[in-house]
């Protein structure tokens, strides 16, 4: 199974950990890339095109320092939503491409234009997709990984299976292939490996660490959460995703009675998901809220375990 040759030899594990909306900082990307993971962060996470350079400028300045053991970190990345109600995209691109962002991961729209521009200065496009013909409008773009992103996984997310569209996708597309939904341990990204995809993504799991930018409030209410209490509805954001239950009550909405939000608007999205937190259905495995380095240490023996497992 491919993995880009940017990526060979840099990771510890097959894994990315997620960009996720007002989560994901430069704490939380630089600690996952040092311990072998790549991280990375939504562009609209700054408010600025101005904030989102000089975060871009932190996170390679700051992995520019050599570790203490001489290892090189595993490369980040940045999320660039294609949608026409991004106000900032040409100018956020703009910036990615001066600053040659590693790995761009794209959602909402595969643009040709854009993965040309990445493709420029030999940077890798990912993009996000939930069914086989959204993949195969990624893979006409000349995108080099798609990220199916299936059923119980946090954000915006699917309602398939994993079985069923990762051999689906896998029939016409022969680069990268990212698997998300409810992933939260090391054997699970071991399964992601044997369902024929070649990295996992890992959102939710890595909200609930020390680094993340999530409030505690968020994170307490992570582990307390079960698998029961994720609501998916368009009815937040104007598009389908997953969110903790009881945010929703706390935020004064009935779950049962959610009214319309209406079109997906990107200059609003702040303040929608500030109060109402999404979150995977594999939220009932999250217990602690460790270090990143922690918990990429725990999934690495996790995966080494489950590896071993099934070789016996």
């Amino acid at each position: 199974m491919p993995l880009p040759d940017a990526f060979q030899a840099r990771l510890r594990l097959p894994a990315i950990a997620a960009p996720m909306f007002l989560v994901s900082g430069p704490d939380l990307v630089i600690e996952t890339a040092r311990a072998g993971i790549i991280g990375a962060f939504p562009a609209l996470n700054q408010r600025t095109s101005e904030g989102y350079a000089a975060w871009l400028d932190e996170i390679e300045d700051r992995l520019s320092v050599a570790s203490q053991d001489g290892s090189r970190p595993a490369p980040f990345g940045v999320n660039l939503i294609a949608h026409a109600t991004n106000p900032r995209l040409d100018q956020d691109l703009k910036i990615t491409v001066d600053r040659k962002v590693p790995l761009v991961i794209t959602s909402l729209g595969a643009v040709s234009d854009l993965v040309d521009a990445v493709h420029s200065y030999g940077g890798l496009v990912f993009h996000d997709v939930i069914n086989v013909r959204h993949a195969e409008k990624a893979a006409e773009a000349g995108v080099d990984g798609i990220i199916a992103v299936c059923a119980g996984a946090g954000g915006h997310a699917g309602t398939l299976s994993p079985f069923a569209l990762i051999p689906e996708i896998r029939r016409f597309f022969h680069k990268t292939i990212v698997l998300s939904g409810a992933i939260s341990n090391g054997a699970q990204i071991a399964a992601v490996q044997l369902m024929g995809a070649d990295l996992a993504y890992l959102g939710t799991r890595f909200i609930a660490t020390q680094e993340s930018l999530a409030p505690d409030a968020y994170k307490a209410m992570l582990m307390q959460a079960k698998a029961a209490d994720i609501v998916y509805t368009p009815s937040i954001s104007g598009v389908n995703a997953n969110f903790m239950r009881q945010s929703i009550v706390a935020a004064g909405l009935d779950p049962r009675n959610l009214v319309s939000h209406g079109k997906l608007d990107m200059g609003a999205e702040a303040k929608v998901w500030r109060d109402i937190w999404s979150a995977g259905q594999g939220v009932g495995s999250i217990e602690d809220v460790p270090s990143v380095a922690e918990l990429c240490t725990r999934l690495e023996q996790e995966y080494e375990a489950a590896r071993t497992a099934l070789a016996a």
